[in-house]
């Protein structure tokens, strides 16, 4: 083999190694944008997307009730609501908040001044809101009842760029809600296999949901649920990228080698 010959291989080499660390740390388009097949979707399918169910009360939950009447000295004796300290809300913080409302005790109960302990566990906030306007109709004139979840929690968690448990102030949130609240996946998430976790009356679901199929719009974890867990696994790309050294490494030795290839065939 001559001498240029030898020089041309040793810039192959070259090459060659230094495609190897670009493919390393890039990511495929594919796996990046969301719901890549919708513009093939028929509407038949759109009109089978799962549709939104109100979420059930349950213990350990906590109720912001109002109760408005045409006294309004006289509603606030039921009004009246202890701060309950609760983890989260809408920061990259985990410092505790006070939540205002009513406490669903072990039982399943709230206790309203005047009014007294009432059965809502099991019931949806509109069914708990009638209810405690039944009662209350026993002590005054044609009031009104406004009720909502104090604390009602997702958590996001893995590859999103703000990671928190987040406090919202309605109930029908669902994953893509949450994840604009966490800033989006990074661009080492794992887009098609991300992991939802729930507790449904002291058992644990899970779900996984591909946000690259349009699928996910027919899935019963689309709206999420009060303390429902969102993780967002880390890819392949993510785990090369975060040893650094090691990709600087293959550069290096991609120079190191195409040198002392050079330097071989000048010498013979």
């Amino acid at each position: 083999m001559n001498k240029k010959n030898k020089v041309n291989k040793g810039i192959k080499w070259a090459i060659l190694l230094f495609a190897i660390t670009l493919t390393s740390s890039c990511v495929s388009n594919k796996k990046i944008a969301y719901f890549q097949d919708i513009q093939s979707i028929n509407k038949a399918k759109l009109d089978s997307a799962i549709s939104f169910t109100e979420p059930i009360i349950q213990p350990d939950d906590i109720l912001s009730i109002n109760v408005f009447t045409l006294n309004p000295q006289s509603g606030a004796i039921v009004n009246q609501a202890a701060s309950t300290p609760t983890l989260g809300g809408n920061t990259n913080s985990s410092l505790a908040t006070q939540n205002t409302g009513f406490l669903v005790d072990k039982n399943g109960e709230i206790e309203l001044s005047l009014i007294g302990k009432l059965k809502v566990a099991g019931l949806t906030t509109y069914q708990a809101r009638e209810l405690i306007r039944d009662k209350a109709s026993e002590f005054y004139k044609q009031p009104n009842v406004q009720l909502r979840f104090a604390n009602f929690k997702v958590s996001v968690l893995g590859e999103v760029n703000a990671p928190s448990a987040y406090t919202l102030p309605n109930e029908k949130v669902s994953i893509l809600d949450a994840l604009s609240l966490a800033g989006d996946l990074t661009i080492y998430g794992k887009r098609e296999n991300v992991l939802i976790i729930r507790d449904n009356n002291g058992k644990k679901e899970f779900a996984r949901l591909d946000l690259n199929s349009s699928s996910i719009f027919n899935s019963p974890f689309y709206y999420l649920k009060q303390n429902d867990v969102i993780y967002v696994e880390p890819n392949k790309r993510k785990v090369s990228a975060s040893n650094s050294a090691q990709i600087q490494t293959i550069g290096v030795i991609a120079s190191v080698v195409s040198v002392i290839v050079l330097a071989i065939s000048n010498f013979k």
